[in-house]
């Protein structure tokens, strides 16, 4: 069994900063890299426009953009130019994205199936050359004018998910699904929801791309690589989803004394915060504790892994030690 690796990073890094990160990438095998495009940041598809052409085998891909801050029609432009201008590398991740941050806008995230499934739809349709008015369920408001002018052109479409229902329509229209794992070994639960979406509408879920999304910390000192891990766990653990939490045993209240302390500014009282259970929603440690991790991934039947930032107290240094030290034990285990 072949094994894939991607890598998820942020888009409050600069130019430099996202490059270094690239270019480290495909120096260590990486297969893919994805850029958020979370709102009030750096704009993915301008930066992933210029990781292009400091790359030359790595997909990049941005995960993942929302239907209600970007109108479909754009979303189409916006791949349809990637792809031309990176030679068929770019991956477009799609999602309802954060009702939170849609909220900073005034935007209502209203029905977020219906709503990435009709963009979804119309994208695919705008992509391929056709006119949305004519794809069954692309949503209303389409013309007759509503066709892209450009070659049509193959982009690959990667859900964002995490519910069971999100997780199920994956499987049964996306081309990938970037579903967030919180713990890892979610992926076993996950994947047999994208499996079943897949089944139910006649396809075949080795077809999909799924890639085991999670959270990672690495460094040759385990205890820095867990205070790295334990900081970002503060700061988002009370934005998870309740239904992921609660699998791991866990409510978004007990993320609530961490949040506090980094409010207060005490980054120490926040790791404190962060217990031994909370901390296994990623997977943080030195290389034997990461491959070990992985592994269990890899029995769970994943055969692509994702890991997401903090990445270690030294981004770069964490994806080179990925190529020299992680990588290679995980793909000699598969």
């Amino acid at each position: 069994m072949s094994v894939r690796f991607s890598l998820r990073v942020n888009n409050d890094l600069d130019l430099p900063a996202l490059t270094a990160l690239a270019v480290a990438a495909e120096g260590a095998g990486i297969d893919q890299l994805w850029v958020s495009n979370d709102l009030m940041l750096r704009s993915a598809p301008a930066l992933l426009g210029a990781l292009f052409q400091k790359t030359t085998r790595l997909q990049l891909g941005i995960g993942i953009m929302n239907p209600y801050s970007v109108h479909p029609a754009e979303l189409a432009m916006i791949a349809a130019t990637l792809q031309e201008m990176s030679g068929g590398r770019f991956l477009l991740g799609l999602g309802a994205g954060s009702g939170e941050f849609l909220s900073w806008i005034g935007v209502e995230q209203e029905k977020p199936l219906t709503g990435t499934r009709t963009a979804l739809r119309a994208i695919r349709a705008l992509l391929a050359g056709e006119r949305p008015a004519d794809a069954p369920g692309a949503g209303d408001g389409w013309t007759r004018d509503a066709y892209l002018r450009l070659p049509p052109t193959r982009v690959p479409i990667y859900i964002g998910a995490m519910s069971p229902r999100m997780l199920a329509f994956a499987g049964a229209e996306a081309d990938g699904v970037l579903a967030l794992l919180f713990p890892p070994e979610h992926y076993s639960t996950a994947s047999q929801l994208v499996a079943d979406g897949a089944a139910a509408a006649g396809r075949d879920p080795g077809d999909l791309d799924m890639p085991a999304c999670v959270w990672l910390a690495l460094d040759e000192d385990r205890a820095a690589a867990d205070r790295a891990l334990a900081l970002k766990l503060a700061y988002y653990g009370a934005a998870f989803s309740p239904y992921l939490l609660a699998r791991a045993g866990l409510t978004t209240e007990d993320f609530s004394p961490a949040l506090d302390a980094l409010r207060e500014g005490d980054e120490d009282a926040a790791v404190r915060a962060i217990t031994p259970q909370m901390l296994s929603l990623g997977i943080s440690g030195d290389p034997d504790a990461v491959v070990a991790r992985c592994r269990e991934l890899l029995r769970r039947g994943a055969t692509h892994l994702s890991f997401g930032p903090p990445l270690g107290p030294d981004p770069v240094a964490a994806i080179e030690m990925l190529g020299r030290r992680v990588l290679p034990d995980v793909r000699r285990s598969a």
